[in-house]
């Protein structure tokens, strides 16, 4: 028997110097393997995320084009288009005097008096009355069926729609003398199609708004200070240097003279 100490290491104490050094590398293949599982899942939700966005601006851009092409919208300028909506027959008041017919004789009886007050119903139901008190104001009347208010329409909007309504004239319009059995039928459509920027009523039955103002023939003018008085009123189309003009004649309060004689115009 010898006396040399055995220097062979028993089964259990083998394991006990060998077992931290294999768990130290577990744990740190477990770490490496739960960072790869963190990266792989957050660049997932960046994919997420970004496909909800495209689909979300997809959707967005959809619904802005489903409105502009078919409930108006709103143009370059900011102006509004004239809203949905297919009224023909408006629910109009008038207050104060109605005014002569409109002769086109010099000068007009009506320069001077206080223009009517219309409150009426655009083609959406909703309600606009005009003109403002203190504010200057150009009212256009037209028909859908008379061919000088089709020409004259996308002129004016094509302006207005480059340059801007005016800050301080308002604008409004009446779409009067309305016809199922007429062309251009209903004018809600031909106003949207041409892109028509100028808040507009529907006149009744009766012609309520166009008699009130002396209407005549289309398209129809009137200037109207910002005091409230009739200050030029004109039948037939309009350049769009004659239509500036008589922006600037509702804002001087006063009807230039020699002013350019309109063209065309069909009867009421």
């Amino acid at each position: 028997m010898s006396n040399r100490p055995n220097t062979r290491k028993s089964a259990s104490a083998r394991f006990a110097s060998t077992g931290p050094r294999e768990a130290r590398g577990n744990s740190q293949g477990a770490i490496h393997k739960a960072w790869i599982i963190v990266a792989v899942a957050s660049r997932a939700v960046r994919i997420v995320v970004a496909v909800a966005a495209a689909v979300v601006v997809a959707f967005v851009s959809a619904v802005v084009a489903t409105s502009s092409d078919n409930n108006g919208g709103t143009v370059a300028s900011g102006a509004t288009v004239v809203p949905a909506g297919d009224l023909t027959r408006g629910s109009v008041q008038v207050g104060g005097q109605e005014l002569a017919p409109f002769t086109g004789t010099n000068p007009d009886p009506a320069v001077g008096l206080p223009a009517p007050r219309l409150e009426g119903q655009q083609f959406d139901s909703s309600s606009l009355r005009f003109p403002v008190e203190g504010q200057p104001a150009v009212l256009v009347f037209l028909a859908h069926w008379c061919p000088h208010c089709q020409k004259e329409v996308p002129l004016l909007a094509k302006w207005l729609n480059e340059t801007g309504l005016p800050n301080d004239v308002g604008l409004y319009a009446v779409a009067t003398s309305n016809d199922r059995g007429r062309p251009n039928f209903p004018p809600s459509d031909w106003l949207r199609r041409e892109k028509w920027p100028v808040p507009t009523i529907v006149d009744d039955a009766e012609g309520s708004a166009a008699t009130a103002y002396g209407l005549s023939g289309f398209p129809y003018f009137v200037a109207v200070s910002a005091d409230g008085k009739v200050v030029q009123r004109t039948s037939g189309e309009l350049t769009v240097d004659q239509f500036q003009t008589l922006l600037d004649t509702a804002r001087r309060g006063q009807s230039e003279q020699g002013a350019a004689n309109p063209g065309p115009a069909s009867s009421r």
